[in-house]
């Protein structure tokens, strides 16, 4: 379970009980002030009957106090028959059809509020209320808070995971830029060594191999060199690139490996950085040769649209797991024994921030293979 938990889920889970608690006592208090202007109404109908004597005296004077202190209660007051004898509180002013206005608060009353009857022996007034301007503004006010709360939350975990990512990124910036600096050193010793080799008989193949190999490993040298800064992207055949890479891995992968290359056309321009490009297809080659027990297939797809161009790296490997699919562009996230991690976000970071284009697991299933899809923008 503590997967699905961390910081940020409790962080959310403190923030609902504050916005919980928060709704039960403002509730509660609403609940409390709607009682209180209940009694209120009740007073005011009493003052109505009493009124309706028609007897001026100190009683009739206190409840005409009572009806002309109220200045927060809307109410209306209706007759036997339904017809509107008076209303406090409710603004009719602006109002072109003031009747319809009344009726229709009438209605609105009678939704919200039992009636209250004034009983004076010869006749009844009945009196509907709604709530008073205060009362509404606290029944809304939990949601308005809760909608803050969730807004400001919202902005706190988004600024947090930029943080985070960016402290991320610088991590791995430096990091390969320290290896590239690291390499630059026996690479220079190797490049030494093998002008020597070169004046030996009998070494030629073994020369043209290592040369082979150590021009690779300068490449890599410079592709850490490159991570951080933004490299200038140059049209190139996207094709001939893959049939390099490919012809590359074969030679360096398992005999029952086959690694296959299906290209509709035998040019397809985009604008790409080759060295960082083919660095993305070489992780995931070797991502895929990894998941294989030495035998298998690879097949990389190409598919040309006017707007885009996808390719497609599928192995016949041990496929990943779905609740590690989300995962597997997390740096430092890996599943073999050795390793750092950083291959599949640095890749992510080449393709989507160098390249403005986009790179994710198309599909996957256990223990038939992994389809990665990269789409490269025109």
């Amino acid at each position: 379970m503590r997967q699905y938990f961390n910081w940020k889920s409790y962080l959310v889970a403190v923030a609902l009980i504050i916005v919980g608690a928060s709704i039960y006592f403002t509730s509660d208090l609403a609940r409390k002030l709607g009682d209180e202007e209940k009694k209120k109404v009740e007073q005011l109908a009493d003052a109505v009957k009493t009124l309706a004597k028609q007897q001026f005296n100190q009683e009739t004077e206190l409840a005409t106090n009572i009806i002309t202190q109220n200045t927060t209660i809307p109410l209306i007051i209706t007759d036997d028959k339904g017809n509107i004898s008076g209303f406090n509180n409710i603004d009719t002013e602006h109002i072109q059809s003031a009747e319809d206005f009344l009726k229709g608060k009438l209605a609105e009353f009678k939704a919200v509020h039992p009636c209250i009857v004034a009983d004076w022996g010869t006749g009844k007034d009945y009196v509907y209320y709604g709530d008073s301007y205060l009362l509404t503004q606290l029944r809304y006010f939990p949601y308005v808070q809760l909608t803050i709360i969730c807004l400001f939350l919202i902005v706190v975990l988004v600024a947090i995971s930029a943080a985070h990512r960016s402290l991320q990124n610088q991590v791995w910036v430096g990091l390969s830029k320290e290896t590239a600096h690291q390499l630059g050193t026996p690479l220079s010793s190797i490049e030494a060594w093998l002008e020597i080799l070169k004046d030996t008989e009998g070494n030629e193949l073994a020369v043209v191999e290592m040369q082979k190999d150590l021009d690779r490993l300068k490449l890599v040298a410079d592709r850490f060199g490159k991570v951080g800064s933004v490299p200038t992207l140059a049209e190139e055949n996207l094709t001939a690139r893959l049939q390099d890479i490919v012809a590359y891995m074969q030679n360096r992968s398992p005999k029952k490996v086959k690694i296959t290359l299906n290209c509709p056309e035998a040019e397809i321009p985009v604008n790409i950085s080759g060295p960082l490009f083919d660095w993305v297809m070489e992780n995931l080659i070797r991502n895929a040769l990894d998941a294989m027990a030495g035998e298998g297939r690879i097949d990389i797809t190409v598919m040309n649209h006017p707007q885009h161009v996808w390719v497609d790296v599928q192995d016949t490997g041990k496929g990943i797991p779905g609740h590690q699919i989300k995962k597997v562009f997390t740096p430092g996230f890996t599943t073999k024994k050795r390793g750092w991690g950083l291959g599949l976000s640095l890749a992510r970071r080449i393709i989507e921030k160098y390249h403005n284009g986009s790179i994710f697991v198309k599909n996957s299933e256990v223990g038939k293979g992994t389809t990665f899809r990269i789409m490269l923008r025109r």
